[in-house]
Parts: structure tokens; C-alpha cells; sequence
């Protein structure tokens, strides 16, 4: 084998490698669960008047004509759609529901205390606290990056999860990179 058949070989496997890899993580993927402020179109296929544009309410309800109040928050659009259909069956034969999240606008952290830009963070994407820390503009010099603390809401139980900053920001323990949940708050004292 010549040094740029080596080469060929070694591009391929790495080609492959990730394939491999981006479809194992398709597989795995998280399934997003919808949250209160997330807004949803959700239409029933040749029924004009059941299209509707629905947010998410802070309780985590919606109200749809036919089916009343059902809860949202927590399930996939998917199993939204199922849900639906099922109350719409008393109603209509065999609707075909479709549920599309037109915004995430309820898959928000906030960030306070001293970093350059406190405020809601919407997460379009899977966010850690790194990644919180830097749309909030980093912290600020006279934060203490070694006491900051992530809360969480878990039914009635609030839930402190602690972040070295200083371990973080080095590279050399990244345990405490915790990966965010809607609604979390990041207090950087």
C-alpha cells in the first residue's frame, strides 16, 4: 500500500467513525418534551376549523376545541398528537392530528447575579452551564466562579447542584458542567 492509499484508508475509516457515530446519536436522540411557553400549531387533516395556533399555559395545559383541556408539558409533540386524536374519536372517524412546535420559547434557564448579561436563556439546543455562562456574556471579575450554584425545580423539591468554574473553565474536572433543564436558574455570586 502506497502513502496515499494509506492516507485514502485512514480518511475513510475516520468517515465511517463518525457515520457510525451521527447515527447511533440519531438513534439515541433525545425526544424534546414540551414545556410551558412553547408555542404549537396543531391541525386535524380536512377539518379547516381545527387548525389552531396553542401556547403552552404556565400550567402546562392547552385547551383544544372537542377535547378540552389536556396536559401538554412534559410529553413530545408526538405523543400530544396521539392524545388528541384519541378524545377527537368520539367526534370524528379516524382524524389525523399533526402537532408542530413552531417555538421553544418555554425551553428557557435563566442566569443572575454577576455575569455581563443576567437574563432568560432559550435553549434550541442541548445547553450546559458553559455554554448558559457564554450567551450571559461570562462572569463578570468580581464573581466567585467557584460558588455557583444551578437550581432546580423537581416536583415541590428544589434542587442545588454546585459549579467549580475555576475546574470548568481549566479543563480539569468537567463533572460539575451539568447539562440544563427548562426553567433551572445559574446564580453566580
Amino acid at each position: 500500500m502506497n502513502k496515499r492509499q494509506g492516507h485514502q484508508s485512514h480518511f475513510l475509516t475516520f468517515v465511517l467513525l463518525i457515520t457510525a457515530a451521527v447515527a447511533s446519536a440519531t438513534q439515541a436522540g433525545d425526544v424534546y418534551l414540551l414545556n410551558p411557553g412553547d408555542q404549537l400549531e396543531v391541525s386535524v387533516w380536512n377539518e379547516e376549523t381545527l387548525q389552531k395556533t396553542i401556547t403552552v399555559l404556565p400550567d402546562g395545559m392547552i385547551s383544544f376545541p372537542l377535547v378540552g383541556h389536556i396536559k401538554a408539558s412534559g410529553n413530545s409533540a408526538a405523543k400530544l398528537e396521539t392524545t388528541i386524536a384519541a378524545k377527537l374519536d368520539a367526534f370524528i372517524a379516524d382524524p389525523e392530528v399533526n402537532v408542530t412546535v413552531t417555538s421553544t420559547r418555554g425551553n428557557a434557564s435563566f442566569v443572575v447575579g454577576k455575569v455581563l448579561k443576567p437574563g432568560p436563556i432559550v435553549m434550541v439546543q442541548s445547553t450546559n452551564v458553559m455554554q448558559a455562562l457564554a450567551i450571559a456574556g461570562g462572569i463578570n471579575e468580581f464573581a466567585s466562579g467557584n460558588s455557583i450554584k444551578v437550581i432546580r425545580s423537581e416536583g415541590e423539591q428544589e434542587l442545588i447542584l454546585s459549579v467549580r468554574y475555576s475546574d470548568l473553565e481549566k479543563g480539569s474536572d468537567l463533572s460539575t458542567n451539568h447539562k440544563l433543564q427548562a426553567g433551572d436558574v445559574i446564580v453566580v455570586p
